[in-house]
């Protein structure tokens, strides 16, 4: 019975030892990362569970379609002619180690250097960390033959210190933690505060109160984040112009000055990519609410839409001052300076709310764009439209009128697309495009009530999606657009490859994916901006979302405008087929753009 009694024990002691190390590892591995971070931390990213956001980002729309057969046999050719990077294989090896909150975070800015710190925690002992680890800094030595190693002892830690001047890397581990940090001094700290020696425990990074407003709009299921904290830089800035200054102007603030703080969020939803983007700062507009009104000119052909509030009235200032730089903008405001017009007159003639709409019919070669603002004062507008047609010197404007709606147009050089320039101007609104008909359709639209983008059932879904905007809106309708980029361009590429043969060593543009293939995965990526509580919210969802995809558009203009300044038609085909959307449309379409 004893030993029956003994073994009972025994059995309940050992759960028991299991159970709570269990519950410490989980409760380590969860700990927030902001409270082992200094206060005055300045930037931070962090990835809670990289295992689940790896595998969530398996599920999404843009992973599937980078999946598709069609896709992938596109995509052979160009990817066997590049060299596997390096990244990949470090990415698989930490799947090994399921890292739970993977963090790295700028902690100060000095004159010498700044000080950097990143960890993860780890599944698994030390020593199979150690195997991913350890090749990680087996890399660093391999660059640099003059790198220099030490052991540190620190508190029970064993620190590794990496010396390539100017540069150091500590590292160490603590429990299922994986530090480092550019600074030993640094690395000593962050320990302090993970094992409870720190004596001012208060001055951490979760106790900040801008912190934790930013995090506020931080959803909990986040699969990354970042912070970033702008005084080092705007206390930088006040002092710079300080120093350029003699008499600075009392309360004069930037607006970097007047941010509390920036912080960013994503997540992945039924596949789709959702962006929080939180800016701390007051408020700038004063009552003014979007609503939208430009919504009227969209039709069943218009695949962008975006309207936001932008005073120009309020801008001016800044404005003329750019114009000093010189060029056709600073003739524009001399002569608007000169005709009396001055940022009063502006902000009586238009409204705030700027609207941008792109319509692509299946008939056009090219997708025609407008801009809109709506008019208060006719008399004040006509007269600083007109100011402005007479700035541009060497240039013909010709002013008509119909239907109590005041047309100017100007004829452009010819080139490959024929470009008219033509302002609309009514006593409600003005409609400026690069085409007089669409612009002439538009103006008609405007008179009416209803919407045919707005009673389209793909708007209406994608608008249902992100709470209602109060500053800025946008929504881009994806597979439309590829659609008419595929029928636009595939036969200039097609003839473009029969003519440079060069292009065929590097991507066989005759196994491009039929847009069918494509348009399956994409949705509409809209975009919202409003302001709660202490700041702007901007929330972005969509196959990929609106800043990604504007980041995605930059990268590929400065791969499109180095191939060209290389003048290698190979290295142009070996970037193209790495995105649906190739650097080709941003070469070929320069004229719709504004």
């Amino acid at each position: 019975m004893r030993r029956i009694l003994l073994l009972i024990i025994a059995v309940a002691i050992a759960a028991y030892a299991g159970w709570y190390y269990w519950n410490f590892s989980q409760q380590a591995s969860s700990a927030p990362v902001a409270g082992i971070l200094p206060r005055g931390t300045i930037f931070l990213a962090h990835i809670p569970d990289f295992n689940r956001t790896r595998d969530e980002w398996r599920q999404s729309d843009i992973y599937q379609l980078y999946r598709e057969p069609a896709v992938q046999d596109f995509l052979r050719k160009p990817l066997d002619n590049m060299p596997a990077p390096k990244v990949f294989v470090t990415l698989q090896e930490m799947e090994q180690l399921d890292p739970k909150n993977t963090f790295f975070a700028l902690t100060s800015i000095s004159d010498s250097a700044p000080s950097v710190v990143g960890g993860f925690h780890f599944r698994g002992t030390q020593e199979d960390a150690e195997r991913v680890v350890g090749k990680w800094r087996a890399m660093l030595l391999e660059q640099r033959p003059d790198t220099k190693t030490e052991k540190l002892q620190y508190q029970g830690h064993e620190i590794d210190v990496v010396t390539a001047t100017p540069f150091i890397v500590a590292t160490t581990y603590d429990g299922s933690w994986f530090f480092a940090a550019t600074n030993v001094t640094e690395l000593k700290a962050l320990l302090d505060r993970v094992d409870h020696r720190a004596k001012n425990s208060g001055e951490t990074l979760d106790k900040d109160e801008a912190y934790r407003t930013a995090t506020l709009h931080r959803p909990s299921n986040f699969a990354a984040f970042f912070y970033l904290q702008p005084k080092a830089f705007s206390e930088r800035l006040a002092a710079l112009r300080a120093a350029v200054r003699s008499s600075p102007t009392p309360g004069e603030t930037t607006m970097l000055e007047k941010m509390q703080c920036i912080a960013g969020s994503t997540r992945f939803e039924n596949g789709k990519i959702r962006d929080v983007l939180f800016l701390g700062m007051p408020k700038l507009e004063n009552n003014a609410t979007l609503n939208r009104s430009s919504l009227t000119l969209g039709t069943k052909e218009t695949f962008f839409y975006l309207t936001m509030l932008l005073n120009l009235g309020e801008k001016m200032e800044t404005l003329n001052q750019i114009a000093a730089l010189g060029g056709v903008v600073q003739k524009v405001f001399q002569d608007l300076a000169t005709n009396g017009i001055a940022a009063e007159d502006w902000k009586a003639a238009f409204g705030i709310e700027l609207g941008a709409l792109a319509d692509w019919p299946s008939s056009a070669h090219w997708p025609s764009l407008l801009l809109t603002l709506p008019v208060r004062d006719l008399a004040k507008a006509s007269k600083i439209i007109e100011a402005f047609t007479r700035a541009d010197e060497g240039s013909i404007w010709t002013q008509t009128e119909k239907d109590g709606v005041h047309y100017f147009s100007k004829q452009s050089v010819a080139t490959l697309v024929a470009i008219t320039p033509t302002i609309a101007l009514s006593d409600r609104i003005l409609i400026a495009g690069f085409n007089p008909v669409s612009v002439e359709e538009a103006v008609k639209r405007s008179a009416g009530n209803s919407s045919e983008l707005a009673d389209s059932q793909t708007y209406k879904a994608a608008e249902r999606l992100l709470p209602a905007p109060t500053n800025f809106f946008s929504y881009v309708d994806t597979a439309l657009l590829y659609s008419r980029l595929d029928a636009s361009l595939r036969p200039m590429l097609l003839m473009a490859a029969a003519f440079m043969p060069a292009i065929a060593r590097s991507v066989d543009l005759g196994k491009l994916p039929s847009p069918e293939v494509i348009t399956k995965h994409l949705s509409p990526i809209v975009s919202s901006q409003r302001y709660d509580r202490n700041g702007y919210v901007a929330e972005s969802l969509g196959p990929i979302t609106l800043d990604q995809a504007a980041i995605s558009l930059a990268i590929l203009s400065s791969l499109g405008t180095a191939a060209r300044q290389q003048g290698g038609a190979t290295d142009f085909g070996s970037w193209g087929p790495s995105s649906p959307v190739t650097p080709q449309p941003t070469t070929s379409t320069p004229s719709p753009t504004p």
